[in-house]
């Protein structure tokens, strides 16, 4: 436990435009299956915890009578309240996976997406846990990232990235102890340590095609290289990515396979 990585907590300040434009979207057949395997009453309240911009509560929304959309950056809760005006039951809540206050035996889903890693997961698995109904589920969804492929557009992208990390003095700002927290003791292991019945991990492939400017857009959502880290430097940026990925594309598109995947566990009943 005492390996954890420790995330500063204004890492996406002002990138909640970007999120929500260039962010991709779960895929339906992902949120299909998870909406199966949870076997949901269609009554219950869902716990969309480290929403970003709703990409999860939005979509689930339809299968529950009371979402909690709950983030502790301001801009992507409030993102989130402007989408939501038309959503009965939807509740924008600003508000850390650790100090949020909800009632114990009150979801019947909670979902985490692309986050967990940057929660206290112990403190989080066990509140989780609380916050669950007997019987209830945890989802935890996770996407990967263009520049983390094999392509060689996408080393070739890894590389321009961790090159203006450099340049702009942003390298320290993901720990690099994040992802070995995760090789010492996985989800499933944390998950189980605090009490839940590990129920597998359910995996989709999506082929999607980028543009430039998708992909320029996508790194500013990102808690490395965002707005307030590019600055000034912003076209100068997307001018070397330009030039950096062109040769890998005569018409500028670039195709990944992208995975998703979800780790259900279960409160036991």
């Amino acid at each position: 436990m005492g390996n954890e990585a420790h995330f500063a907590t204004d890492l996406y300040q002002g990138t909640a435009g970007y999120y929500d434009r260039y962010r991709l979207p779960y895929p339906a057949a992902m949120l299909t299956h998870l909406v199966e395997s949870a076997h949901l009453s269609g009554q219950g309240r869902l716990l969309d915890l480290a929403c970003g911009t709703g990409q999860l509560a939005f979509p689930l929304s339809p299968h529950f009578a009371e979402v909690w959309a709950v983030d502790q950056e301001p801009d992507m809760v409030e993102v989130v309240r402007a989408k939501s005006a038309a959503e009965d039951g939807l509740r924008p809540i600003v508000a850390g996976a650790e100090t949020l206050d909800a009632q114990p035996d009150y979801f019947e889903l909670a979902v985490v997406g692309n986050a967990f890693h940057r929660l206290d997961r112990d403190l989080v698995a066990r509140r989780l846990l609380h916050w669950l109904t007997p019987g209830g589920h945890l989802a935890l969804c996770w996407s990967t990232s263009p520049w983390a492929g094999g392509e060689d557009w996408q080393r070739t992208l890894a590389a321009t990235l961790k090159r203006w990390q450099q340049q702009l003095d942003a390298e320290h700002r993901v720990p690099e102890s994040a992802g070995q927290a995760r090789q010492h003791r996985p989800d499933p292991d944390v998950l189980a340590a605090a009490g839940f019945e590990i129920a597998g991990r359910h995996a989709f492939t999506v082929e999607h095609h980028w543009s430039l400017a998708e992909l320029a857009g996508h790194i500013r959502s990102t808690s490395f290289l965002p707005p307030a880290v590019l600055r000034d430097r912003a076209e100068e940026f997307d001018a070397d990515l330009a030039a950096s990925l062109r040769p890998h594309s005569d018409s500028g598109i670039f195709t990944e396979n992208v995975s998703f995947a979800y780790d259900l566990a279960r409160k036991p009943a």
